[in-house]
């Protein structure tokens, strides 16, 4: 199943990004940003648009989903600091994405809303049926989306499935705010070592892979009861409660103020229609989740704590001021530090006859002003001015020194160029700091240039190389595939790796026969290579194939494994897999979604020649046959022979033919045929004698067939060459 993803990167996309790539579903994720601040592992195809560009059009045709998932209330995309803006973004955003994907006309499209369309109180746990009652603009927009939602499924008949979720918790990104009352309580204790609580306001929490995990039976319900749905554990816990097990994974130092005080507030999702539907399982429970996401924050606490901030417990506040103190005076101790050596060299230049005329006390305030600006240049001009002072006094008196106009000018000097040069630093940092950040918007607009360049120079050369040979035009695969009906019926699969590989443009092709619901038989290849796997495969082991080709979707090895082709593809009769096409050399950059829908289309058109030849060959069976036996007639038996001869010498497959020395070839038939494949031949020649054909057997391996028959009493011999 094609899957477009819509949100902005966070614990939940990965989350459900992970579970859909273990369903074995490809993924295709929208953004909805420029940029490319994060990564994603199991992507199939990302695109870096906003909500509202034109070319989300073009992914929703170019996709075609089967489904789409907006992530709603857990978008990234949306500052809820500014609702008011953000509201009217959102509810466009909605718009543009459910307008959009009614044009596809298929699948489904899955909202994700949360409890907070629930704005008061509730006694009793909340209905699915319960009208919303959004308090805040985050609120009324997350509302106003599955409104619209609803809209559409009754105005337009789309399948439109809403999911509430209920109080979500998980491991949050390194620096990256939630709302989730766990993770504020973590972070009022990392930040002040102290969660305030109160025993009147009650809720139930879920922890975010539980979620997940009950919201895909969902997703994946061919036709779900209800078009909206509560996911929520029930199960109601209080801040006290919950405060009790944030203090205890963080190991003590965190103090608990109890503000049990005002009305009573609960809020609980009903989820009881979603438990008697579905299956529902919670993994996760309050003290293990909590514990988690303790230790996370805990671990990465600098990432959540700002300057300003006290810090968690006692040690922990008692460190983080030790870093904010030494972060912040390092420049006023490195101005101490480097203020001594040029207080001796002023005074040892005061008495040289050549270094008189320097100022050292200029040089180290312009030195400052430089490298930290102005605020550092005013703290070492009054050292300068301090130093100074007590020069002068080594010869004079102070009230003569406060007498000296002369120090004054001196004063104003150094303190007009310090000013003047580090407030030109600040104005010089502050444009450079522009400047970069102009830069990296323009470095990331060059990127999408040269994305969609890159994008636009593949097609060109696709076109161009379409239009040079016609490979890739139906036309030119019709008239390929077509030259299967050529050849004799019995040669026509010999033949098929040969045409795939030409279509496909693959020196490495090979074509499976399914012997039952287990096994397949190598039946022609194209190199050495194609035959890896060997003569016989339990096809139903390779899982990633398997569920593939079950699907009847096309094999693609994204993992690179190399026990696997890179592409596969089956071809059914009715609901019978019959063949499994396999291709082994082909370019990774080849491996799109474009050659699937090639090897598709030349699979079907296989496929025709195929089902074409077998029915001729049934037609015929009475005819191919000795009557009331498995063994074929002459001229049946020697057209096969040469059939296999033929594809031996060019390359296509192993055969080898064996003559039994027998008088009865009957009696001999209905023995040997217990020792012989599904795959193999029985048949007689115009020479009168007893015949046997391997398949997918050379020379060597024939000895060991010849010495079973033996030991069946029958002695046999190989034969070189096919019939005349």
């Amino acid at each position: 199943m094609n899957v477009l993803l819509v949100g902005g990167g966070s614990r939940m996309t990965d989350a459900v990004i992970d579970k859909l790539n273990k369903g074995k579903h490809r993924v295709f994720l929208l953004t909805g940003r420029r940029d490319r601040r994060d990564s994603y592992r199991h992507v199939f195809e990302r695109y870096d648009y906003t909500y509202e560009d034109e070319s989300v059009k073009d992914i929703f045709e170019s996709v075609k989903p089967d489904m789409v998932i907006f992530m709603g209330a857990y978008d990234t995309n949306f500052d809820w600091h500014r609702e008011r803006q953000e509201s009217v973004r959102y509810t466009a955003a909605v718009m543009n994405l459910l307008s959009t994907y009614s044009m596809t006309g298929k699948g489904r499209f899955v909202y994700l809303s949360s409890h907070e369309v629930f704005g008061g109180a509730y006694h009793n746990d909340i209905a699915v049926s319960e009208t919303t009652s959004p308090r805040g603009f985050k609120a009324m927009a997350v509302a106003q989306g599955e409104e619209i939602c609803d809209n559409y499924r009754k105005t337009q008949g789309m399948d439109v499935l809403v999911l509430r979720f209920d109080h979500l918790y998980g491991i949050p990104h390194k620096g990256q705010e939630e709302n989730s009352p766990c993770f504020q309580m973590c972070l009022e204790a990392l930040k002040t070592g102290k969660i305030s609580a109160s025993d009147r306001r009650s809720f139930s929490m879920l922890y975010l892979n539980d979620a997940v995990e009950l919201a895909y039976k969902v997703m994946m319900e061919e036709h779900p009861a209800l078009s909206c749905y509560h996911i929520s554990s029930m199960e109601e816990i209080d801040e006290i409660k919950l405060a009790e097990f944030i203090i205890k994974a963080m190991g003590g130092g965190i103090r608990l103020v109890n503000h049990s005080v005002g009305e009573q507030y609960r809020l609980v999702l009903d989820g009881k229609l979603y438990e008697q539907e579905y299956d529902q399982k919670i993994f996760v429970s309050y003290g293990e989740g909590v514990s988690q996401v303790v230790k996370y924050m805990k671990r990465h606490a600098d990432s959540f704590i700002n300057e300003e901030d006290t810090g968690g417990s006692t040690a922990g506040r008692i460190w983080h001021g030790v870093k904010v103190a030494f972060k912040r005076l390092f420049p006023f101790v490195e101005n101490l530090v480097c203020f001594i050596p040029f207080f001796f060299l002023n005074s040892k230049a005061a008495g040289s006859e050549y270094f008189n005329r320097l100022d050292f006390f200029l040089l180290y305030v312009l030195l400052f002003a430089i490298i930290y600006g102005q605020q550092q240049a005013i703290f070492s001009s009054l050292l300068a001015v301090a130093g100074y002072f007590l020069q002068q006094m080594y010869g004079r008196t102070g009230f003569e020194v406060l007498l000296d106009y002369n120090i004054y000018i001196w004063m104003a000097q150094l303190f007009i160029i310090g000013m003047v040069v580090g407030y030109m630093r600040d104005q010089l940092q502050y444009v450079k700091d522009e400047n970069e950040e102009e830069v990296r918007y323009l470095s990331r607009k060059v990127d999408d240039i040269a994305d969609i360049n890159d994008s636009n120079v593949r097609m060109k050369q696709s076109f161009e190389t379409q239009l040079v040979n016609q490979r890739d035009s139906l036309g030119k695969i019709y008239e390929i595939t077509s030259s299967l009906e050529a050849y004799e019926p019995e040669e026509v699969l010999f033949y098929a790796a040969k045409v795939l590989g030409e279509l496909m443009d693959s020196r490495d092709v090979a074509v499976y026969t399914v012997a039952n619901s287990d096994y397949a038989r190598l039946f022609s290849f194209t190199s050495t290579e194609a035959k890896k796997l060997g003569n016989s495969i339990k096809y139903t082991a390779m899982e990633d194939l398997y569920n593939d080709l079950s699907e009847r979707r096309v094999f693609i090895n994204k993992k690179l494994d190399e026990k696997l082709p890179l592409m596969a593809s089956a071809v059914y009769t009715e609901d019978r897999m019959e063949l499994i096409l396999m291709i082994w050399g082909i370019p990774w950059q080849r491996m799109t979604l474009s050659e699937a829908n090639r090897l598709t289309i030349v699979g079907a058109l296989i496929q025709n020649a195929v089902v074409h030849a077998n029915r001729y060959l049934d037609a015929l069976t009475s005819e191919r046959y000795l009557e009331q036996t498995k063994i074929m007639s002459a001229d049946a038996f020697g057209q096969l022979s040469r059939a296999f001869f033929g594809a031996r010498e060019n390359g296509l497959t192993e055969c080898a033919m064996l003559e039994i020395l027998a008088k009865d070839y009957r009696q001999a038939a209905e023995i040997l045929g217990k020792n012989m494949r599904q795959t193999d031949y029985m048949g007689v020649l115009e020479d009168g004698g007893f015949y046997i054909l391997l398949s997918n057997t050379d020379a060597k391996n024939a000895e060991g067939v010849m010495r079973r028959f033996r030991n069946a009493g029958y002695e046999c011999r190989l034969r070189e060459e096919a019939a005349k």
